[in-house]
């Protein structure tokens, strides 16, 4: 348009411009001949003509610019108009039943969908898989689609073509070209799948005559209408039909066999709905039929459809019989014919599949079930699923039951499958098992029983088990190390007369004859037989312990375990624990004998000591008197020692008791005062032990054995003056908290160490570095007496020095009654 418009309009301008520069230009040609004048104007001519050009020239420039946006706007109106009528169409096949895929330039490579995919997909498919055929299309159909829409796109050939899914359902498809592309639609026909496709075609053609022939050539009753919905054509059938049920009419003016009513019903019913009308019909005598009418150009056409369909029926007479036995079986169970259709199968295949009466219907493709399950991820995961479905059908191809690689689904399920051929026409039983709970237990048991093989392996006793046939079933490393026998003969279960000779061989002297005497215990069958256990003494030393145990299953449990270590240990631990008792005794007794053998002559050597202290002091220089101070001192002091030593012996031959009484505390502390001055007399001038007393005013009555509480108290304070400074101050207090007597004594000494406060807990006092040795037995005497009343006692520090004794008593020791 551009060149066209600059043509007509740049063009005029030019030619108007040439006459306007002369016009400009004529005052200069008209003066009166002078070639300079003329030289002269020329250019201001020039000038001027190029400036009117010029001027011209952008009005004509901007005209057209205008007129360039005009244009841009209307184009674009034009296009926005296009496509909301392309919308409008998309939304209009968007809206219909039937798909339409379009391949056009725009769209290169990737086709586009238009419409509802559900309208020819099975239910949960992605709209995407309409062009994957073989996923809902039987497999002869989806090639041949394939090979139609092949030859559409690259040759540009039409088609119309009728096609069965695998849910039984039959679509009609159709192709052609469309501009630089092509187009398919596909819907689904107005008949049920059963019908014959060719009805749908001559439907489909608008053609009154091909819907009569094809009607005519069908084995079942058909019959047509006009507009008017009269009966102009009925087939042979249909005349017999009406015939049967005494209707009449002739081919030219065909019957209706419904009545009156019921017609009038049904043909509202046709009216209002543009699907396909069904009606139940039965003809006592005739059975039972389902009419089927459809719309088709010009009127309507229909058919009686027997319910006695053979899809219904087994095809095979070889499983009709089991037909009753199948649905009483509590084991899912589904069986196909030779054409993968669903004759029987019984609740538990429904409910092992959660597939729904309405879906799972008699004729049904055992692909189109397959796929179900796969969209509903009820099928094993595959890479390639149709493979794996390929691999799956081969069992119409089988002779013999075949037993399938279990099926492990996505919800954790287990599912056996087991395919076996239907009968002499072909087919398939399809027998179903949900192992997952078998496969649980075998897990747990596979699981149980290596952890029993790793005990057994582990345990130091030798274990063999024994069946009811004599063969070894179980053992361990353990039995192979003890009686010589490898591994690799156990491992084959043998015999127990095999074990016997082999252990002969590795223990010539008594190995088989042992075996051959446990024998007897192991093959024993009586019901009434128990447990045996013994000792076997092998010719090489060894000790063994076995028990034979009968287990709840039959079998016979053997185990040997070497003492041999463990037997030389405790016939040694025996010997000395019989030495030990002799010397306990021995003990005793010389304790007891020296005890009594030493209390004779120390009683002489006292007796004499205060005969001379008495009556001859007078005639005794000090030396001589020192002298005899030291003899009654030790005197008393390894009288006491022969007390404590005869009480501690009575306490370990459990003879020794208490002789509760009601005390009075100040003279237990007196007759324990008169034995520290006995032991710790004045003696050449030397301070005595300073012993202070502090008794609680308020003493409650105390009740013990008054002559162990004064060898308690005795002992204690004899052990604070040893480890005292001389006149150093001992301390005895008394007093009475709850139901508790307390006694503390404290000294002034070096303090208890930690070796002196585990002495008390012992018999035997640590040597001290006070002015004398102890007394052997002392503190530990008073531990005994202490814990006869049932009391404690406890030693401590005193800061900066000295120690504590406290000694904790129940006011009542009768009441107490304990005794360690």
């Amino acid at each position: 348009m551009a060149p066209d418009h600059f043509r007509k309009h740049r063009g005029f301008a030019v030619l108007a411009a040439a006459p306007l520069t002369l016009i400009t230009a004529s005052p200069a040609l008209a003066q009166s001949g002078a070639v300079s004048s003329l030289a002269g104007a020329a250019p201001l001519a020039i000038a001027v003509g190029a400036g009117c050009f010029a001027l011209i020239a952008l009005v004509m420039v901007r005209t057209v610019k205008s007129e360039g946006k005009a244009t841009r706007r209307r184009a674009a109106e034009q296009i926005a108009g296009l496509r909301a009528l392309v919308d409008e169409y998309e939304g209009l096949l968007s809206g219909t039943r039937e798909v339409t895929v379009l391949w056009t330039e725009n769209t290169g490579s990737a086709p586009k969908l238009l419409g509802q995919a559900a309208a020819v997909l099975p239910i949960g498919r992605q709209p995407a898989s309409v062009l994957n055929f073989q996923s809902w299309l039987s497999a002869n159909d989806a090639e041949r689609l394939s090979r139609l829409l092949e030859d559409l796109r690259v040759h540009g050939h039409a088609f119309a073509e009728s096609l069965n899914t695998l849910d039984g359902r039959l679509v009609r498809a159709n192709g052609w070209v469309l501009g630089g592309g092509a187009a398919m639609r596909l819907r689904p026909a107005f008949l049920e799948p059963t019908a014959e496709p060719q009805v749908v075609a001559a439907a489909a053609s608008g053609d009154m005559d091909s819907v009569r022939a094809v009607l005519d050539s069908l084995g079942a009753p058909a019959f047509a209408r006009d507009g008017a919905d009269r009966l102009i054509y009925a087939n042979a059938p249909y005349l017999a039909l009406a015939k049967a049920l005494n209707k009449g009419g002739t081919e030219a003016a065909p019957p209706e066999l419904l009545p009156a009513d019921q017609l009038r019903a049904h043909l509202d019913a046709c009216d209002d709905s543009t699907m396909p009308t069904k009606l139940s019909l039965d003809w006592p005598g005739q059975g039972k039929f389902e009419l089927v009418e459809f719309a088709v150009a010009g009127g309507r056409a229909g058919y009686l459809r027997p319910l006695t369909d053979a899809a219904a029926k087994p095809s095979d007479g070889g499983v009709s019989h089991i037909s009753g036995i199948v649905d009483a079986l509590a084991t899912p169970i589904a069986i196909f014919n030779a054409k993968r259709e669903l004759i029987q199968f019984n609740q538990a295949y429904a409910e092992l599949w959660n597939l729904t009466p309405k879906f799972l219907v008699l004729g049904l493709d055992e692909r189109a079930i397959l796929d179900k399950l796969r969209t509903e991820g009820m099928l094993p995961a595959a890479v390639d699923y149709h493979e794996w479905r390929k691999e799956h059908l081969k069992s119409y191809e089988r002779t013999t039951p075949h037993e399938n690689e279990a099926w492990h689904l996505p919800d954790g399920r287990s599912i056996k499958v087991i395919s076996a051929p239907a009968g002499a026409d072909g087919g398939v039983v399809y027998v179903f098992e949900d192992i997952t709970e078998r496969l649980k237990l075998e897990s747990t048991n596979k699981t149980f029983s290596n952890v029993q093989r790793e005990t057994i392996n582990a345990l130091s006793e030798a274990v063999a088990v024994f069946g009811t046939n004599g063969r070894l079933t179980l053992s361990n490393p353990r039995l192979s190390a003890l009686w010589k026998v490898s591994m690799t003969e156990l491992g084959q279960n043998p015999h127990i007369d095999q074990i016997a000779e082999a252990s002969g061989r590795a223990i010539p002297e008594d190995g088989a004859s042992i075996w051959r005497d446990l024998k007897r215990g192991i093959i024993d069958l009586n019901p009434t037989r128990s447990d045996q256990t013994g000792r076997i003494t092998r010719s090489d030393g060894r000790l063994l312990d076995f028990a034979i145990t009968r287990l709840p299953d039959g079998q016979t449990m053997m185990t040997f375990l070497d003492v041999t270590e463990g037997a030389s240990y405790s016939r040694v631990l025996k010997e000395r624990n019989d030495a030990l008792v002799a010397a306990d005794l021995l003990k005793d007794a010389f304790v007891e004998n020296v005890s009594y053998e030493l209390r004779s002559p120390l009683t002489n050597i006292i007796g004499f000591a205060d005969l001379l202290a008495g009556t001859e002091g007078g005639t005794l220089n000090e030396r001589q008197r020192a002298y005899i101070d030291y003899i009654r001192a030790s005197s008393v002091t390894l009288g006491v020692l022969i007390d404590n030593i005869l009480d501690l012996a009575s306490v370990d031959a459990g003879i020794a008791e208490l002789r509760p009484e009601l005390l009075n505390v100040s003279t237990l502390v007196e007759k324990a005062r008169a034995g520290l001055s006995a032991t710790f007399p004045e003696i050449s001038g030397e301070k005595p032990i300073n012993l202070v007393v502090d008794i609680d005013d308020h003493l409650p009555p105390f009740i013990a054995d008054g002559t162990r509480i004064v060898q308690v108290l005795y002992n204690l304070l004899s052990n604070a003056a040893r480890f005292s400074p001389p006149g150093g101050e001992i301390r005895l207090s008394i007093s009475c908290r709850a139901e508790r007597m307390l006694f503390i004594i404290e000294d002034e000494g070096p303090g208890l160490t930690d070796e002196m406060k585990n002495a008390i807990l012992t018999r035997i006092d640590q040597p001290a570095p006070g002015r004398q040795r102890g007394a052997g037995l002392g503190l530990a005497i008073v531990k005994t007496f202490v814990n006869l009343h049932g009391g404690t006692i406890n030693a401590e520090r005193r800061e900066p020095r000295g120690s504590r004794i406290i000694v904790n008593l129940p006011r009542d020791s009768a009441m107490a009654g304990v005794a360690e």
